[in-house]
Formats: structure tokens, C-alpha cells, sequence
């Protein structure tokens, strides 16, 4: 059964109705029934949805993509280019820009109404009339609202999307399930098995926005020898395989394999695909913001990050369960499927100029209740979805690769990338393993910063029960993430205390600059940066995008990175700015603030290469879910590094009070790790 197919009961449900909702659009474009500004508003959001219900047609019909790769490329363009960011200072869907010609009253709910209506092209292109047609019949509701005038308000309007959202969650939720589950929603796996992607047409199969670098990837692979497609697919798939070895999970009992990939990698994803059936595994794709799927590089940042709150206009308690209902009944009716689901294997790329985001004061934010409910919503999500894809069976694998944005050294970092992926295992798994060596005496570790960075912390270790058979750390190699370079723990919270700093840090596509975070006992307790001049808005940047909406977070992990090739790479190519948390967190120690790295996996028992058991998978605040899970978990894990230049000294300080430092002056001091200052002593 194919996706047409799955999806073709819900396209019958509204055949009615989809003509005569598309009928009335072509109406509103020319009717003038209602008022300025609001009739330019309407007009245009009509005009979005009737070019899409055309492209629609035209599938069908199967006269879309027989056009010329020029004509695609203008069709995309021309859907696109109002949000372009030299266009979109005066698109409907930035806020600044819509409240200014409708009016605070009404410019944000229709400013977010015709962002919602703008993301449905890429469901479109599957041949989806559904979301289509109710978004239709949404934007017609609002439409006579205004055309009433005198019954029309703020209020009125809230009301309908409200209830518009909260009364089709269940399609919302249950899309998102199925995606996730049944590897017969197969259109983004036909786009790659059947394609031929010699002819980049094919790049406008998925309705997202097509711009250089993916073309740029796409023309670059097109040139590459299979036997080097294969052979960075193998890399791909082999970690994802070396995860549940490493582990001792069941590979065999999964059957399927969430992929998400960037656009234009489908030479390297068609490999993958080949060596994953080997397997017994069957790709699944998800469709929606961010990177689920297929996904393209954000052509305006600024753009998502305007939107990203944008659920304020309608969340409360009620919309809140009616979603975690949705969600459990969902899983519950594919709940032998989700049984099989084996966990995520990504493909990042990374080369994009630094974001430094615009604060807008036309942009929802969430108040204090809904940041709690929020909290709320993650954490009970978090329960269900763990009930059916079960956190101890499952794994995962991360591998990321520049884009043509980069600049013109492309090419060579790219191939530099390749190498980075395939460093040798077994040489980082020795060097590592006496780094734990030491680490694993330690009461507590010393960090120092140097020159402008003031990190001064101690971080405390859990103490081991059994040396011979026990470990504090994991020996991380080429599986889960790739590439090598890292052995990490989970601190022990109480004792582990004092400054972490950084300069400047990319954190998720966001920027910040001299970000301090103070510990006692494991939790934060201040933050701070200098991204804006107002420090209130320092705060409200950093507890909405690094605290995520919490009061505070613990010290989840605690690593060492040791990928000094990573890091040379960086200073080479000048690119450290543009480095994904992948790779980065691998140039430098780091911790990561939110939940440990054992997540709903905690009672799992995990072995280093050496057969060691990681018992540091807990800490206080993890080792709550036994009494409340909502306590335990915070769903955020986000990692901050020092690099080398940074960096003054990691020094292990034993129970007896002795020291040993196993990085002094930004460099390998621990015997046996000397190999690692190769590339760091090429200044």
C-alpha cells in the first residue's frame, strides 16, 4: 500500500468540499467585501493557497514536473520569494510587518494563520487535499467574520483558531504517528529509490524550498564515484549498527529506521537505504518543522525564529491534554509497529554564515503559564511516546557534512570531512581509554579557562563501587556519534559547582556571546550573556533558548572532547564559527545542561569496548523519575564547549587531595594521549 493510498480515505472525506473552499478563494481575490487593510491580507493569503491547489492540479494530472529544470526552479522561487530576507520586511508572515499594516489587534493571529496556511506546500506536493481544504475553510471562517465587520473582534477571531486547532489535533497527532511508524508513507523513499538523480529535477519532488546549497550538494555528489557514495553510507549505517552492538540492544527486533537527511544527499541516502534492508530495516520519514525528514538549510532564519512561539495564540491546559490524548490514542492503534521503530539515524550538514537573532516585540512569547504547561506538554509527551517506542531498546547515529555556503574551500572541506568520519577507531579508543584511566580516580575535576575565558569549575564524579569491573565514563567512538573524540559522564550533582564561560558560542543555529552559567550543587543558579544591550532581554534570551522556559538545569554531562584533527580543520578553514554541536563539542571539554545522556535508559546497563560497565548514567535530579517523572526530566540537552584556545587546564584531584592534570596550557599532558597534540601544534 502506498502513500497515496494511505492518505486517499482522508482526501475522500473533504472531495466535497475542496472544490467549493477552493471555489470561495477565487472569489475573495476579487471581491471587496471586506475593508482595508484587512482585503490585501485576505487576498493575498487566497492567492498562496490557490497557487498551491493549482501545482496540486497539475500533479495529479501528471503535468507538473514534466517542465524543464529552469521552469521548476522559477515555480519554486516565485512560491518562496516573499520570505526571502530581501523580501520579507513586508511579507504578511513577519510579524513586524503585519502588525503594522493590520493593527496589533488582529496583525499577529493573521500573521501566524498565513505562516501556517505558507508550510503546507511540501503536504501538497504528496497530493494531499485534506490539510488543503480545513486551513481553506479556516482562513473562509475568518474571512466572514470580517466580511460582518460589526460581530468581528480580537476575541471572535481567537475563538475559531483556537478551536480549529484543538478540534484537529487528531489528524495533526495522528499524521505525525503514522509518518513516524509505517514505512508504506513512502513518497519521500520514492523520490529517492526512483528518481534518477542525474537530472536535479527532482530536487522540486519535495515542495521545499531548493536553494544553493542543495543544489550545490546535489551537482557535487552527482560527480562523485559510487564506490565513495558507498563507502559514506557504510560509515552512516555501520554506526548506527555499532550503536545497538556497543549497547547490547537487540538490533533484530527493529524494523524500522527513521532517516532524516538533508536535501540533496539522496545518492549517499539511497546507499544507506540498500545497507539498513541488509539489516531488515525499512526507512520511515517524518514531515514537519525542523529536521524531520527531508529537510533543506533555513533560508531565513530570522523568519523561523519569529514563528517559533507562535502556538501561544491558542495553548492551554485544555489544548494540552487534548494533544497527550491524541498522542496516546495514537500510539496505542500503532503500538505493534512503534514496537519496531529502532531509533533516528541523522545526517546534519553544517557551513552556515553565524544567526544572531532579531528580538521582536510583535512576536508571540509565551507567558509564565503557558512556559509551564509547555514543560508540562514535553514531559508527559516524553512518558507516552516511551511507553510504546520503548527508551532501552532503541538507539541512534549522527553524522554531519559542510554545505556548499561554506565558501569557495568547499570541496577540500568536504573531503576533509570524509576523513574526519573515518578516523581511526581503534587508535581514539586506546587514547581515550587512558583519559578514563585517570578520570576514574577523581573526586571531582578542575576546569580553568585561560586569556579572556573565566571558567573556574569543579565537577564531581560518582565514585566507583568496583574499579576492576566500573567505569565513570563512556569511551564514545565512531557509532551513535560520528565522528570519534569524546569519553563523557554524568556529574555527580552535589559538589560540582563554580563558572563555566565561554566567549562566544553557537548553540543551535543561535549565537551567543560571553555566556556565563554559575553552578552549585549541579544546578544552575545565574546565567548571563551580552547579546543584547538591555540585560532583561539577555535573560528572557536565555531562559527561553537555553533553559527552555525552566527555572534551572542541571549539569547533565560532563565530557572531554579529543578530536584535535576537528579541531585543526576549524582554524584551517576558518570555520569553528560554522562548526555543527557534533563535531564542535569534540574540540574542547563540555557540558551539557538539561538531561543526562541516559534518557529513559538509565536502568539499561551500558559497557565501555573494555567491558566495563558506565554506572554515572544518574544523577539526583534523573533518579526522581522513580517517585515523578514530570521532577526528572527536563527534555532539553544542550551542549556548551571551551575550545583548546580557550582552555588552561583539566586536572583530575583525587579523594587524598593528590592532582594530575590531564590537559595543561591547551594541551595532552595524560600519558599516552601525546598524538593528540599533533594537530594542535600546527599553529
Amino acid at each position: 500500500m502506498s502513500y497515496q493510498e494511505i492518505s486517499e480515505p482522508l482526501n475522500q472525506e473533504v472531495a466535497e468540499r475542496y472544490p467549493l473552499v477552493m471555489e470561495r478563494l477565487g472569489q475573495i481575490c476579487g471581491e471587496e467585501t471586506v475593508a482595508e487593510p484587512y482585503r490585501g491580507y485576505f487576498r493575498q493569503a487566497a492567492a498562496v493557497m490557490l497557487k498551491m491547489h493549482n501545482a496540486g492540479t497539475q500533479i495529479r494530472e501528471g503535468r507538473f514536473f514534466t517542465r524543464s529544470q529552469e521552469e521548476l526552479a522559477r515555480w519554486n522561487t516565485s512560491f518562496y520569494e516573499e520570505v526571502m530576507p530581501e523580501a520579507y520586511e513586508n511579507s504578511y508572515a513577519n510579524p513586524a510587518c503585519a502588525v503594522r499594516m493590520l493593527g496589533e489587534e488582529y496583525g499577529k493571529l493573521l500573521c501566524m494563520v498565513y505562516d501556517k496556511i505558507r508550510g503546507l506546500v511540501r503536504q501538497v506536493m504528496e497530493g494531499d487535499t485534506y490539510l488543503l481544504t480545513i486551513y481553506g475553510e479556516l482562513l473562509v471562517e475568518i474571512y466572514n467574520c470580517f466580511e460582518e465587520q460589526e460581530g468581528t473582534s480580537p476575541e471572535e477571531i481567537g475563538k475559531i483558531i483556537y478551536w480549529f486547532f484543538h478540534d484537529y489535533s487528531e489528524i495533526f497527532v495522528e499524521n505525525s504517528v503514522e509518518r513516524q511508524t509505517n514505512p508504506e508513507m513512502d513518497y519521500i523513499t520514492s523520490i529517492i529509490m526512483e528518481s534518477d538523480l542525474g537530472d536535479l529535477r527532482y530536487l522540486y519532488r519535495y515542495g521545499a524550498r531548493i536553494g544553493e546549497n542543495e543544489l550545490g550538494t546535489a551537482s557535487y555528489l552527482k560527480e562523485l564515484p559510487q564506490e565513495q557514495i558507498q563507502a559514506m553510507a557504510d560509515t552512516y549505517t555501520e554506526g548506527y549498527r555499532i550503536g545497538f552492538e556497543v549497547t547490547r540492544k537487540d538490533l533484530f527486533k527493529k524494523n524500522l529506521v527513521e532517516m532524516i537527511y538533508p536535501i540533496g544527499f539522496e545518492r549517499v541516502v539511497r546507499a544507506a537505504i540498500g545497507n539498513f534492508a541488509r539489516l531488515g530495516l525499512r526507512p520511515v520519514f517524518r514531515l514537519g518543522n525542523g529536521e524531520l525528514g527531508a529537510y533543506v538549510t533555513p533560508f531565513n532564519e530570522q523568519y523561523v525564529f519569529d514563528h517559533k512561539n507562535d502556538a501561544a495564540a491558542y495553548l492551554d491546559k485544555a489544548y494540552v491534554e487534548r494533544r497527550l490524548e491524541c498522542l496516546r490514542t495514537s500510539y496505542e492503534a500503532r503500538k505493534d509497529a512503534a514496537r519496531g521503530y529502532g531509533g533516528p539515524a541523522v545526517i546534519e550538514v553544517f557551513g552556515r554564515p553565524p544567526f544572531a537573532p532579531e528580538s521582536k516585540a510583535e512576536n508571540y512569547q509565551y507567558d509564565e503559564k503557558q512556559q509551564k504547561l509547555n514543560v508540562y506538554y514535553s514531559n508527559q509527551a516524553s512518558q507516552i511516546t516511551n511507553q510504546y517506542i520503548i527508551g532501552e531498546e532503541r538507539s541512534f547515529t549522527i553524522i554531519a557534512y559542510p554545505v556548499p555556503e561554506i565558501g569557495p574551500g568547499y570541496r577540500e572541506i568536504f573531503a576533509r570531512t570524509v576523513e574526519l568520519n573515518n578516523l581511526d577507531y581503534h587508535l581514539y579508543q586506546q587514547m581515550q581509554q587512558r583519559i578514563i584511566d585517570l578520570l576514574d580516580q577523581a573526586e571531582y575535576v578542575h576546569i580553568r579557562g585561560r586569556g579572556d575565558n573565566r571558567t573556574d569549575l569543579k565537577v564531581a564524579i560518582r565514585p566507583l563501587a568496583d574499579p576492576e569491573k566500573e567505569t565513570a565514563f563512556e569511551n564514545c567512538v565512531a557509532d551513535v556519534n560520528i565522528p570519534v573524540g569524546e569519553v563523557f559522564t554524568s556529574p555527580k550533582l552535589a559538589g560540582t559547582e563554580g563558572v563555566l564561560h565561554v566567549t562566544q558560542v553557537y548553540l543551535h543555529q543561535l549565537k551567543y556571546v560571553d555566556l556565563e552559567l554559575t553552578f552549585q550543587d549541579g544546578m544552575i543558579v545565574s546565567y548571563k550573556c551580552k547579546n543584547f544591550q538591555e540585560e532583561a532581554e539577555n535573560q528572557k534570551f536565555l531562559k527561553e533558548n537555553l533553559l527552555h522556559h525552566h527555572e534551572t538545569l542541571p549539569m547533565g554531562e560532563f565530557a572531554i572532547g579529543t578530536n584535535t584533527t576537528a579541531y585543526r580543520m576549524a582554524r584551517d578553514f576558518d570555520i569553528a564559527d560554522k562548526l555543527p554541536i557534533l563535531i564542535a563539542e569534540k574540540t574542547g571539554p563540555h557540558f551539557a545542561v538539561g538531561d543526562t545522556c541516559y534518557i529513559w535508559a538509565e536502568d539499561t546497563a551500558v559497557y565501555n569496548p573494555d567491558g566495563k560497565e558506565i554506572v554515572a548514567r544518574d544523577n539526583a535530579v534523573s533518579l526522581l523519575r522513580k517517585e515523578d517523572p514530570q521532577k526528572a526530566y527536563f527534555n532539553c540537552h544542550t551542549d556548551i564547549t571551551i575550545p583548546y584556545d580557550e582552555l588552561d587546564t583539566i586536572t583530575v584531584v583525587r579523594p587524598d587531595g593528590s592532582r594530575q592534570d590531564i590537559i595543561a596550557g591547551g594541551r595532552f599532558v595524560a600519558p599516552g594521549t601525546e598524538a593528540l597534540n599533533v594537530p594542535l601544534d600546527k599553529e
